[in-house]
């Protein structure tokens, strides 16, 4: 049996009218069960392969022949791939399709006792780069996956987002063979956090629901349907358990509280719904907050001080394992040719900024794609690591300089953009993908030196906050 890269992550998909913009966004915390696992940002160039090529997992025995033509896309994969597996996480390819894979999620022991897991299936560590290049549309990206997992079967529950610039969905995986999509509604917001989160599936509504073949069967044939009506995706293969109420529910309570601060519920309530709505206009701003989130100004926040050991009952949002963290938006604003912008955060999704990437690239700044395992400032993983070690080290005496600086970042990549924008109105074709390109590296070297010169400030006032002091005569 292989070693998986157990993840733990957090989900968050808005529609396109519940978004500020018209975008859709799908985006995630990767987490990985270990705090340092370098990642890199590289892009994939689009292929026309004259021969055939095979993907093989350097995890399990999984290996499949891909097509030979595909798009270009960007992933953000393990630097250490060779050991621990690609985990390409997320990516938006050239016809601005988005993908995010995967949040990983826990069948029950019924389901999973007539449909086993593979475990030379298709897993988290190759299913972006099998999927995303060879899709046009976020319904293709799920049938697609879908054809992949009746073929080869998944050896792990894996939810997969999926996104294009009108479409939103998200699929659960959660036995050997068998899943169901859902399609965000346009108006609505979704949070998902590590067990089956879809509910109530609807099958005489294809419009917004996929699912794998002979499904309905299955349920009936071993009786796997636990309520007297309906047809409940979460009872019948989710889990309701201890995990579920500290490690999971809570994340998803803190979402929805914060989007919709007007329904009380409870952290730990199995039955918080899937599919949400609000009157308040989703911003990439807010997708971020939620992502670097540890319940805020709640009895719940580890981070507050005090000794109050609710402060540690539940599991965060943003963590120090977070590897990366990505908002992918599609826009519906502007030209199609430079609307996907892949946010990225390599740093502590709490303390780091988000830098915005225009998908439309042919290369990504070499200090996010050459990435050493050891610590190195000149890597963008280990600079936003790095500054984010700081700033908890003395987190009362530095939170408010580091709200400062975010803010400060948020509103620079804000007006690039529109200025980008505008002066990409004069390009096209590879004269516009060449220029997007050198945008997106500008802005990774403007964000660099701001950085390196607020961890400067970090360290010298650290050094005033060390213990090693003592107050005494002026003269001593």
């Amino acid at each position: 049996m292989f070693s998986k890269k157990r993840t733990a992550c957090t989900t968050i998909l808005v529609g396109k009218k519940a978004s500020l913009d018209g975008s859709t966004m799908i985006a995630r915390n990767d987490d990985t069960f270990q705090a340092v696992a370098p990642h890199k940002f590289e892009y994939h160039q689009p292929q026309n392969n004259q021969q055939k090529v095979i993907v093989k997992s350097w995890l399990n025995n999984f290996q499949a022949t891909i097509p030979e033509n595909s798009y270009g896309w960007p992933g953000v994969p393990n630097v250490d791939y060779q050991h621990e597996g690609y985990y390409d996480e997320s990516g938006i390819n050239t016809k601005n399709v988005a993908m995010s894979a995967t949040e990983s999620t826990y069948g029950n022991e019924r389901a999973l006792a007539y449909d086993p897991l593979i475990t030379d299936g298709l897993d988290e560590d190759c299913i972006v780069r099998m999927v995303l290049p060879y899709v046009d549309s976020a319904r293709a990206a799920v049938q697609r996956t879908g054809e992949l997992i009746a073929q080869f079967g998944s050896p792990a529950g894996n939810s997969v987002l999926f996104s294009d610039n009108n479409n939103v969905w998200y699929m659960e995986i959660v036995t050997g063979h068998h899943w169901v999509a859902q399609r965000i509604p346009d108006d609505a917001y979704a949070i998902a956090a590590n067990r089956v989160s879809i509910q109530q599936v609807d099958f005489n509504n294809p419009h917004e629901f996929m699912w794998s073949s002979g499904i309905q069967e299955f349920v009936a044939q071993y009786h796997l349907n636990t309520d007297a009506q309906g047809w409940n995706f979460r009872h019948i293969f989710g889990t309701n358990n201890q995990k579920d109420h500290h490690y999971n529910n809570p994340r998803v309570w803190f979402g929805q509280r914060y989007f919709n601060p007007e329904i009380n519920q409870n952290p730990e309530d199995d039955e918080l719904p899937f599919i949400c709505h609000t009157n308040h206009k989703i911003s990439v701003e807010d997708i971020e907050y939620l992502l670097g989130s540890h319940y805020n100004e709640t009895a719940y926040d580890p981070l507050q001080s005090g000794t109050d050991p609710k402060k540690y009952l539940y599991r965060p949002i943003g963590l120090n394992r977070t590897q990366n963290s990505h908002i992918l938006q599609i826009r519906n604003d502007v030209d199609p040719q430079f609307a996907a912008i892949m946010w990225l955060c390599l740093g502590y999704p709490t303390f780091s900024p988000y830098l915005p990437f225009y998908t439309n690239m042919n290369d990504t700044d070499p200090s996010f794609n050459d990435t050493a395992m050891t610590f190195n400032l000149k890597d963008a993983y280990w600079l936003y690591k790095g500054m984010s070690v700081l700033v908890e080290a003395h987190y009362k005496e530095f939170i408010q300089s580091n709200i400062d600086f975010l803010t400060q970042c948020r509103q620079q990549f804000r007006s690039a953009i529109v200025q980008t924008d505008q002066n990409a109105l004069h390009y096209q074709g590879t004269e516009l993908t060449k220029f997007l390109t050198q945008q997106n590296q500008n802005l990774v070297q403007t964000n660099r030196q701001q950085t390196l010169k607020y961890m400067q400030d970090l360290m010298t006032q650290s050094i005033n906050l060390s213990h090693l002091t003592f107050n005494m005569d002026k003269n001593l």
